[in-house]
């Protein structure tokens, strides 16, 4: 089949590379791209956000299914537009979406399915805003009601902080804060059947220690060791599915890949936050493990057919991957620096490592760096530890002056396993 990936991060590269390997794919585009992304895909130019232009896109290319990856353009109704021109789209409608573009939308829904989550308050007047902060106390959990690229969260024991953060939004959502460690799960749904991929662990701190401002997410790592066995079928009871029931009760059906942000916490699992495509950077760590052709399920989640699928089949390998990022991140970044070492890990480290591009373009025949997180690097290995090292190894190799990248993704949880 044709495929028409839209988006152009390091979570659409990896889509993008899964989707290369997959012998149904025939032809493979995705819009706008990046330079990474130009090596396994034909780019093409296109505003994301504007559902018409993807839609005539994809007519134009005879494209048989299309992925949206970024949250902005589901949230913007692109995949309506597309299936309103009749071709398959993997992605729920904007109103579903708004399970990810609003977390006042979210908490209703959970409130709705019966869904473990934290106390909250939505607030938009300062007076509200006092009165959530002191009902809580400290560790104070703002969020901004809608999407801020994974960045419009403050957790901190600072009241000053985490009030210039509320009053700095429009609507916000200020809840209790949850202890414990924090698990991705995804799941890839046709708005009845569910069908969960593997959990994965992302790091969302700057620092090493899990210090410095939240990011967009610095590394994750597949599979956790350290997590119960019947995690994926605990929070499939008592998250996924009743979320999709209850999105179908309502009529929003929710067609696409939900991703339930968890904390593990000392009463069981409880819900985060959710988000309404795949993760990044979970999706790098995900995908590597994968063994079950991709265009297939996608397509099937689109059709409403995911209940024929077979089982899908996963690699006992650990995946392990490092977020380059550039000098300044998560504040402006700094962009246009020259990127090398890219062709010394293609050569050296294949197939074992590659890198996942995010922020790139071409300039001048050389790739450079254009936006905050640069590269994912993503490794694979018998256990943590060998995905780790192999990682590591090919971070090493890449030169991106002022870079930034965490020295500690999945060590703790090597050390254990």
């Amino acid at each position: 089949m044709k495929v028409l990936v839209i988006g152009g991060g390091a979570r659409e590269h990896a889509l993008c590379r899964s989707l290369s390997l997959d012998p149904d794919v025939t032809a493979l585009h995705c819009a706008p791209g990046n330079a990474g992304i130009a090596e396994v895909a034909e780019l093409h130019a296109v505003d994301a956000l504007d559902g018409a232009a993807v839609a005539a896109l994809a007519t134009e290319l005879g494209a048989e299914l299309v992925i949206v990856g970024p949250e902005a353009p589901l949230v913007a109704g692109v995949a309506d537009a597309v299936r309103a021109a009749g071709i398959p789209c993997f992605g729920p409608s904007r109103e579903a979406a708004q399970l990810e573009g609003s977390k006042a939308f979210a908490k209703d829904v959970m409130a709705g399915a019966g869904v473990p989550t934290a106390r909250s308050y939505v607030c938009v007047t300062p007076e509200e805003v006092e009165e959530a902060l002191d009902a809580f106390g400290a560790p104070y959990v703002v969020k901004d009601d809608g999407l801020a690229a994974g960045k419009g969260v403050v957790v901190t024991d600072d009241l000053e902080t985490a009030r210039a953060h509320a009053n700095a939004c429009d609507r916000v959502v200020i809840e209790e804060f949850l202890d414990g460690p924090e698990v991705s799960l995804f799941a890839i749904t046709d708005g009845t059947t569910v069908l969960p991929l593997q959990p994965a662990q992302d790091f969302k701190r700057a620092l090493d220690g899990d210090e410095g401002p939240n990011t967009g997410g610095m590394g994750a790592y597949s599979p956790l060791p350290w997590a119960d066995p019947k995690l994926v079928e605990e929070v499939m009871e008592t998250v996924l599915q009743p979320t999709v029931d209850e999105l179908r009760r309502r009529d929003t059906p929710f067609s696409g890949l939900l991703y339930a942000g968890l904390a593990i916490t000392s009463r069981g699992v409880r819900v985060i936050e959710f988000n309404a495509r795949f993760g990044d950077p979970e999706t790098q760590v995900v995908l590597a493990r994968l063994k079950t052709p991709l265009a297939g399920v996608l397509l099937a989640s689109a059709n409403g057919t995911l209940a024929d699928l077979e089982p899908l089949r996963w690699s006992e390998e650990a995946a392990v991957t490092v977020v380059v990022a550039s000098h300044n991140y998560p504040d402006t970044p700094r962009t246009g620096d020259p990127i090398t070492g890219l062709d010394e890990v293609a050569a050296q480290d294949a197939p074992h490592a590659y890198v996942l591009h995010a922020g790139t373009r071409h300039e001048g025949g050389a790739v450079v760096s254009a936006g905050g997180r640069v590269l994912s690097v993503t490794a694979t290995g018998s256990g943590l530890a060998e995905a780790r090292e192999r990682a590591y190894a090919a971070v090493a190799r890449i030169g991106l002056e002022g870079s930034q990248h965490r020295t500690d993704i999945a060590a703790k949880a090597a050390a254990e396993a």
